[in-house]
């Protein structure tokens, strides 16, 4: 669980909004907001795990998280129309629910509450203020914006007729419009909660349409293009103060086990200095992890990424090519090997250009 630096600090703007009531209240005011936000999360979690999702991360912000989805499955399983609606709908409906439900709490206990008073939300009656929080945090996800939920239906549906990289980029352009706009409304109208709402939605489809662009970019670019092909291989009869002066001579952290073509398990080279350090010298086949994946030359890096990253434990991955190992990609050497494919395919451009 992330949560964006412009969440924590918002406190200091409820501040300025509530001067006049003192600083307790709106802090409280503040919290009321947390506790919507935890609302709404919360169930949309709830339907993720439901739905057999796996979530990596979730960064939050004033108006709600933004889903990192650990593996390929989950990413493709949510971008079907079901799972993605479950999930939309999930937190306008928890969020509107705990309103209706501290609705009728507080009147049932209180008559005397006047919760259609304006200003709906204030520090001055913080009672009030939770409710319509939670009302107003529900209904805004049904503004057609992205990355509010209604807007990214709208951008899921568009998208699986003209592919998700360029749909998702119009999907983020469009809601900075609508934020521009919102926040040019509440300087016209006086009222700070549409300036705050548009500002962060704004944040958060400038954050998508980031995430966006890498996803673009590591989709194009194959296995091939990137991985080592001058690396260092062991065998599984291999004793481990052999394969020590291997490494020893390699800049690699971890190596691909082959017997013969076949690749059968994977050894890091910590794992081989703790094993000769504990048990003295054995044989590599009784150190090396056979819990492994394989990519191809044309599967693309994004996929390989979320390999690598997707809670598997994984710091390299080989890549084969009829079951011989002909390259591997390693979270070691991954960043370099972009920086230097983007050179050289800037290079090439400026050849074709000439």
């Amino acid at each position: 669980m992330r949560v964006h630096i412009f969440f924590p600090l918002l406190a200091i703007v409820f501040l300025g909004i509530g001067a006049t009531d003192g600083w307790p209240r709106s802090i409280g005011l503040f919290l009321i907001l947390v506790f919507a936000v935890a609302v709404r999360e919360t169930s949309r979690l709830l339907v993720a795990a439901w739905l057999g999702l796996r979530i990596r991360a979730v960064l939050l912000l004033p108006i709600g998280g933004l889903f990192a989805y650990a593996d390929p499955e989950s990413q493709e399983k949510v971008n079907q129309n079901g799972a993605q609606f479950a999930i939309a709908l999930a937190g306008p409906i928890a969020n509107v629910a705990t309103a209706l439900m501290l609705t009728t709490v507080i009147l049932g206990a209180s008559g005397e509450v006047r919760l259609f008073d304006l200003p709906l939300i204030t520090s001055a009656y913080l009672l009030r203020s939770m409710v319509w929080m939670q009302f107003f945090l529900g209904v805004l996800h049904l503004v057609p914006a992205h990355p509010l939920d209604f807007g990214r239906l709208i951008r899921g549906g568009f998208a699986r007729k003209h592919g998700f990289a360029p749909m998702g980029r119009a999907a983020a352009g469009i809601g900075q419009v609508l934020a521009l706009s919102a926040m040019l409304g509440g300087m016209l109208l006086h009222n700070p909660w549409l300036i705050l709402a548009g500002f962060f939605i704004m944040i958060g489809a400038q954050i998508e349409d980031q995430g966006v662009f890498f996803q673009s970019v590591v989709d194009t670019v194959r296995m091939r293009e990137v991985m080592l092909t001058d690396f260092a291989t062991l065998s599984p009869s291999d004793t481990l103060a052999d394969a020590l002066v291997r490494c020893v001579h390699s800049l690699q952290e971890d190596f691909p086990v082959v017997r013969g073509p076949q690749l059968v398990g994977i050894v890091s080279r910590q794992r081989i200095v703790d094993a000769l350090r504990n048990d003295g010298n054995g044989y590599i086949q009784s150190v090396m992890s056979r819990a492994f994946q394989v990519a191809r030359p044309e599967d693309t890096l994004g996929t390989t990424i979320r390999r690598l990253t997707g809670g598997h434990g994984l710091a390299l991955i080989p890549v084969t090519d009829s079951g011989k190992v002909v390259g591997i990609v390693s979270v070691q050497n991954l960043m370099s090997s972009m920086s230097l494919l983007a050179e050289q395919r800037r290079i090439e451009r400026q050849e074709a250009g000439d």
